[in-house]
């Protein structure tokens, strides 16, 4: 009778964290949708991306963004497995808000595809906040699901570097920072936020201390360590594009002269 009682209040657990993954998805995609289709958000100079960066910097940032999708789903798996504890709050809010991301830009139509979908369902995640009850075998599942789409961002990544002419240092400099990552909490002896922290200073900074006392400001530091680290990759980026541009403009107004000049002596 106790094994059946059980047994029922797991599945139950799961019922609950299913449908309010689905009520999440819709309320995101519902609240999405209407901000989009605002005339506000439409003829708003804020919404469009092309005031802040050149359309050349646009393919960085989509570039890093595969890159970070990798990195993030990576960084939950590693949570997932090792069972870490400080900074889980954070990373349990992060794979709902992957999870729903993902859902809402893709079609289900396939079988395949709804087989997927269960598996990117976050069930331990949402159990641990609701009920303080995380399913690890559950987590198994959720990890498969992630591997799927590792390798998927991995391949759209590829694809948007080879048909926009981007280089790869990108994928291997944010592997390098993985493996810092591992072989800082091992070497060091720290806790996985705290090896985030570090090895982003001592890759963006000269300091190799943990940034932050309390989680809120080990994540702000994150924030704004990575977010200048960006902004610097595009703007450099966005620099050596226009200087490539105006000296091709330079030499093709030269090339039209010294053809004019030819056309004149003849």
């Amino acid at each position: 009778m106790m094994e059946n009682s059980v047994l029922l209040n797991s599945i139950f657990q799961l019922l609950v964290a299913a449908v309010i993954f689905v009520l999440l998805v819709y309320i995101v995609k519902f609240t999405l949708d209407k901000i989009k289709s605002s005339s506000f958000i439409k003829n708003s100079r804020f919404s469009n991306p092309l005031e802040y960066f050149p359309s050349e910097a646009l393919f960085y940032l989509e570039q890093i963004f595969y890159v970070a999708m990798i990195l993030i789903v990576v960084l939950i798996i590693l949570y997932q497995i090792f069972n870490w504890t400080e900074g889980l709050g954070f990373i349990i809010a992060l794979d709902i808000i992957v999870s729903i991301y993902i859902c809402i830009i893709r079609s289900w139509d396939s079988l395949s595809d709804k087989v997927l979908l269960f598996l990117l369902i976050p069930f331990s995640s949402i159990t641990e906040i609701v009920f303080g009850n995380a399913y690890s075998l559950f987590n198994l599942f959720h990890i498969l699901g992630y591997l799927y789409f590792i390798q998927f961002y991995y391949r759209e990544f590829l694809k948007h570097t080879q048909s926009k002419g981007l280089g790869l240092s990108l994928i291997v400099t944010f592997s390098i920072l993985l493996i810092s990552f591992l072989f800082t909490i091992l070497a060091e002896g720290v806790s996985p936020m705290d090896s985030m922290t570090m090895v982003t200073n001592a890759f963006t900074s000269n300091s190799f201390d943990a940034s932050g006392k309390i989680m809120a400001g080990k994540i702000n530091s994150l924030v704004l360590a990575w977010g200048g680290f960006i902004l610097s990759i595009i703007g450099t980026a966005t620099l050596s594009v226009s200087i490539i541009m105006k000296y091709v403009s330079s030499e093709f107004e030269d090339i039209k002269d010294t053809v004019k000049k030819n056309k004149g002596k003849k």
